[in-house]
């Protein structure tokens, strides 16, 4: 009898032991190539997330904005930390309702790959540039699907797409990271406010800290419990109707108190400035080796994959006057067009 390879015995678990309602690896849409694996010891959904970890884009995100652009400060998150405590909060709920962790694991390191330098200034500064806007999550599934061709799993690839709210998942695995990016940026966004001074745990809405506590780690655990007491045993992620008022309140005072305030945002105007003028060069230059209409889409690739200070580096070599000796190129941009010739 032909011993089950570890692969195979892994699948087998997950009918045994996930909730009817997990997505199980064996019934997986499948991927754009499909290939025999030499070393049958992951699942699907654990190979999308080895991918992922092991990618470029991946590696870029510990210096990218989170809120505080370009942080000297090294407590304060990165979009990487971000990704960490999506990954840890949604692996957590999917645990306790016995959803497929590996894919909602996945889903949660790959959310955010396609976010520009300097966080949303940079998405919104590139949504005022492009005649069809700019969205991060469709980006990220252009960086896994297209620009380092991951070849992921359809479930893995929506759960990118649909992480933004607005969106409708296919999977309880997704809805899982929808709620546990907003939980944990809510939360982390609170504690990096007031570190750097902007509020104290006192100025939080009164009837959301009676609610939550104003104890990070306590609000935390309450906002994580609410999603897995109201998902306990249904097809549908959610949290409590009650729960969910508080959270979009307290969402809504960061905005007004935090994201918006001109402390936080002081550096955005450049910020602006630098993505407006790498933009408008890169158009320009590229004309003589793309059609037009390529153009604003190559552009938008390698702006978006910079990091803060890359972009403030490339800015500083193409605007301020420097010696020869310290020049450098655009080398990524470069060989594209040479692969494009």
């Amino acid at each position: 009898m032909k011993t089950k390879t570890i692969k195979e015995q892994l699948e087998e678990k997950e009918y045994e032991y996930l909730s009817p309602y997990a997505t199980k690896c064996k019934e997986s849409l499948g991927r754009k190539r499909e290939r025999e694996e030499i070393y049958p010891i992951r699942t699907a959904f654990q190979r999308d997330r080895d991918k992922i970890l092991h990618s470029k884009s991946f590696r870029r995100l510990k210096h990218k904005t989170q809120v505080f652009l370009s942080p000297y400060n090294d407590h304060f998150r990165t979009r990487l930390t971000h990704t960490l405590e999506v990954s840890q909060i949604g692996r957590t709920i999917s645990r306790a309702l016995r959803l497929n962790e590996d894919l909602t694991e996945a889903i949660a390191l790959g959310h955010d790959l396609g976010h520009t330098p300097f966080g949303h200034c940079g998405e919104n500064t590139l949504a005022a540039l492009l005649p069809e806007g700019f969205h991060h999550n469709l980006q990220s599934v252009r960086v896994v699907d297209v620009l380092e061709d991951m070849n992921l799993c359809r479930e893995t690839v929506d759960g990118i797409l649909t992480h933004s709210w607005g969106y409708k998942p296919k999977t309880p695995e997704a809805q899982v990271v929808q709620y546990a990016d907003k939980i944990a940026y809510i939360n982390h966004d609170i504690e990096d406010s007031v570190r750097a001074g902007i509020i104290s745990e006192n100025d939080l809405p009164k009837d959301c800290i009676d609610y939550f506590s104003d104890n990070q780690s306590s609000r935390l655990g309450k906002m994580i419990t609410d999603v897995i007491t109201s998902s306990l045993d249904k097809p549908k992620v959610s949290m409590s109707e009650e729960g969910w008022y508080y959270v979009t309140k307290l969402r809504t005072w960061m905005f007004d108190n935090v994201y918006l305030d001109p402390i936080a945002k002081a550096e955005e105007k450049k910020a602006k400035n630098i993505i407006t003028a790498l933009y408008e060069y890169y158009i320009e230059t590229l004309k003589a080796y793309y059609p037009e209409s390529e153009i604003p889409q190559v552009v938008t690739d390698y702006i978006s994959g910079m990091t803060d200070q890359y972009a403030i580096r490339r800015y500083l070599d193409l605007f301020i006057p420097k010696p020869l000796a310290e020049h450098t190129n655009d080398d990524a941009l470069l060989k594209k067009i040479r692969e494009n010739k």
